[in-house]
C-alpha cells in the first residue's frame, strides 16, 4: 500500500537552538537520538522510509521553530532561509519529499506572502505553525490576511504542539505531564477551539486545519460541545454553522502522527469523515517502523486503507 506521511520533522543546525528547551521534557538519551535523527535527510531517513514502505514524507520545522524568534524581521529572514533550505532538499530528492513552509506569524502580512510564495514558487503543501508566536493565537484578527491567503490558495495550515505560555497550575508538581505527554495536547485541541469561536471558519469558510495526533482528542468529544453549546453562556459569540462540531466536520482534518491505535482511528473516521483522516508518522519522535506497520494491518476496509494512506494527502495537498 502507498503512504504518504504528513509530520514528519527536520531541524537545520541554524535553527536547532530554538528547540533547545524540548530536553527538559523527554529523557536525555531519547533526546539525543531524536536531535540527531532532525538534523538528517538521505543517510538513515530515506533507508527506514524504503524498508517499511513509506513512499513520501511531507517535512515540517520542528518545534517551536520560526514561532520562538521574538524579533518580526529576523523570524521572517530565517522563515525565507528555511524555506529555501527545504525547496532544496525536496528538489534533490522530488518523488520522496514534500514540504510545509515555516511561516513568521510575528509579520502578518511577510507571513502571508511567504506562505503564497513557498507554495506557487517553491511547490509547497501548505504551512505549519508551531502552537503559538509570542503568545499569539491564530485566532488573532491580525493573522486574518494569512488564512485569507490560505484559503485562496487552497491550502492547509497544520497546527502542531509546542510548549505554552504559561503552566496551568493543575500541573505544578507533576513536570511529568509537560509536552507531550499530556500539556501539549490540551493547548493544541484548545487553539482550535479558538479558530471556532473566534470566527475564523466563518470568515474563511474553505479554510483547511490539520491537527497530528488523532486530532489531539478533539473528535472524541463532539457530541460535548455541542450538547454544552447549547447550555453555555456564549458571551455574545455565536456561531453561523449553529454547532461547534459543524466546524470541525467541515473544516478540520486530522493525521495518525504518534498515535497507532485502531479505536482512536476508528473514532476519528466515524465522526470527521473518511475524507478528513490522513496518515502520518511524527518522525524521529516515533518509529516509521511502528506507523507504517500500524496502517498496513489495521481492520480497515482496503478501499478506506488507501485512502487514509495516501489518497486523503494527495487530494488535500495537490500530490500527484
Amino acid at each position: 500500500m502507498k503512504k504518504i506521511a504528513l509530520e514528519e520533522h527536520f531541524v537545520t543546525t541554524e535553527l536547532v537552538g530554538y528547540g533547545a528547551g524540548s530536553s527538559a521534557i523527554a529523557q536525555p538519551d531519547a533526546w539525543a537520538e531524536a536531535s540527531r535523527r532532525l538534523l538528517d535527510f538521505t543517510a538513515e531517513r530515506l533507508p527506514e522510509m524504503d524498508a517499511h514502505g513509506l513512499d513520501m514524507q511531507a517535512l515540517s520545522l520542528n518545534a517551536p521553530g520560526i514561532q520562538a524568534e521574538t524579533e518580526a524581521p529576523v523570524a521572517v529572514a530565517k522563515a525565507i532561509t528555511v524555506n529555501d533550505f527545504l525547496a532544496g532538499v525536496i528538489a534533490e530528492h522530488p518523488t520522496r519529499f514534500r514540504g510545509f513552509a515555516a511561516l513568521p506569524l510575528q509579520d502578518a502580512n511577510a507571513a502571508a506572502d511567504e506562505l503564497e510564495r513557498a507554495v506557487t514558487q517553491l511547490g509547497f503543501c501548505g504551512g505549519l505553525v508551531n502552537a503559538h508566536t509570542n503568545g499569539m493565537y491564530l485566532d488573532d484578527p491580525s493573522l486574518r490576511v494569512v488564512w485569507e491567503r490560505a484559503e485562496a490558495l487552497d491550502v492547509p495550515l497544520y497546527l502542531h504542539p509546542a510548549n505554552g505560555v504559561d503552566t496551568a497550575h493543575v500541573l505544578s508538581g507533576h513536570p511529568e505531564l509537560l509536552g507531550p505527554m499530556w500539556s501539549w495536547g490540551i493547548d493544541t485541541s484548545t487553539h482550535a477551539l479558538r479558530l471556532v469561536f473566534g470566527g475564523v471558519f466563518d470568515d474563511f469558510p474553505k479554510a483547511k486545519l490539520l491537527l497530528g495526533h488523532m486530532g489531539e482528542g478533539l473528535p472524541y468529544v463532539l457530541w460535548r460541545l455541542d450538547s454544552r453549546w447549547g447550555f453555555q453562556n456564549r458571551h455574545g459569540v455565536e456561531l453561523a454553522l449553529g454547532k461547534p462540531s459543524a466546524y470541525l466536520k467541515r473544516n478540520l482534518y486530522v493525521t495518525t502522527s504518534g498515535v497507532d491505535s485502531a479505536s482512536p482511528l476508528q473514532c476519528a473516521l466515524d465522526e470527521l469523515g473518511a475524507d478528513h483522516v490522513l496518515f502520518a508518522t511524527d518522525y524521529p519522535f516515533e518509529t516509521i517502523s511502528e506507523a507504517c506497520t500500524f496502517i498496513d494491518t489495521v481492520e480497515l476496509d482496503e478501499g478506506l486503507r488507501a485512502k487514509v494512506a495516501h489518497e486523503n494527502a494527495e487530494a488535500l495537498l495537490g500530490i500527484h
